[in-house]
C-alpha cells in the first residue's frame, strides 16, 4: 500500500482517514480540492491536471478523493489500493452538515483561503447538497470501477461503518 485513493461521498471522512493512514504509513498527503481549487473565489487552479499527474508518477502518495473526472482514470490506473467509505446517508449527512455549519459560522478558511459563506448553502454545489444527491450514484461509480477489469490490479477495502474503518485503521503500521 503505496498508492491509495481513498474514495467516498462527500462528508464520508475521507480527509480525515487520508490524514490518519498519511500519518502511520508515512506517505505523502495531497487534498485534492487543495489542489484543484487554487486560488480565492473558489478559482479552478489552472495547473491541476498537471500537479495530479507529476503527483501520480511518484512511488508513494494518498489522495482524499474519488478524482475529479480530468484525472481519476489516472488515479485509478496508478493507484495500488482504494479505501472505499460506503458508509449510508445516516452517517454522512449529519457529519457533513456540521462541517459546513461550522465553517459558515465560525468562518474557517478552506482551500487556498477560501471560505463556506451562508449565501453558498443556497448553490447547487454546496457540500450538503452534493452529498445528499450524489450519494446513491457516487457508491454505484465506485462499485464500478472497482469490479472493472482495467482497474482488476487494485486492492479495494470497502467499509460500511465508521467501526470497521477503525478497526481497520488500527492494524496499520508503518514501513
Amino acid at each position: 500500500m503505496r498508492r491509495i485513493l481513498v474514495a467516498g461521498v462527500t462528508g464520508s471522512g475521507k480527509s480525515t482517514l487520508a490524514r490518519a493512514v498519511s500519518r502511520r504509513l508515512e506517505i505523502p498527503y495531497h487534498e485534492m480540492d487543495e489542489l484543484y481549487f487554487g486560488g480565492p473565489s473558489w478559482a479552478r487552479n489552472s495547473q491541476f491536471t498537471t500537479q495530479i499527474r507529476e503527483i501520480a508518477a511518484s512511488p508513494a502518495w494518498i489522495f482524499d478523493s474519488f478524482g475529479y473526472s480530468e484525472v481519476r482514470d489516472l488515479l485509478w490506473e496508478r493507484a495500488d489500493t482504494v479505501v472505499w467509505l460506503d458508509y449510508p446517508r445516516r452517517v454522512v449527512m449529519p457529519r457533513v452538515l456540521r462541517r459546513s455549519l461550522r465553517r459558515t459560522v465560525l468562518r474557517e478558511r478552506v482551500f487556498n483561503g477560501n471560505r463556506e459563506t451562508p449565501a453558498d448553502w443556497f448553490t447547487p454545489d454546496h457540500p450538503a447538497r452534493t452529498s445528499w444527491t450524489q450519494h446513491g450514484t457516487r457508491g454505484a461509480e465506485i462499485g464500478a470501477r472497482a469490479e472493472d477489469a482495467r482497474f482488476a490490479p487494485l486492492r479495494t477495502l470497502r467499509f460500511t461503518t465508521p467501526k470497521e474503518t477503525e478497526r481497520w485503521l488500527r492494524t496499520l503500521e508503518g514501513p
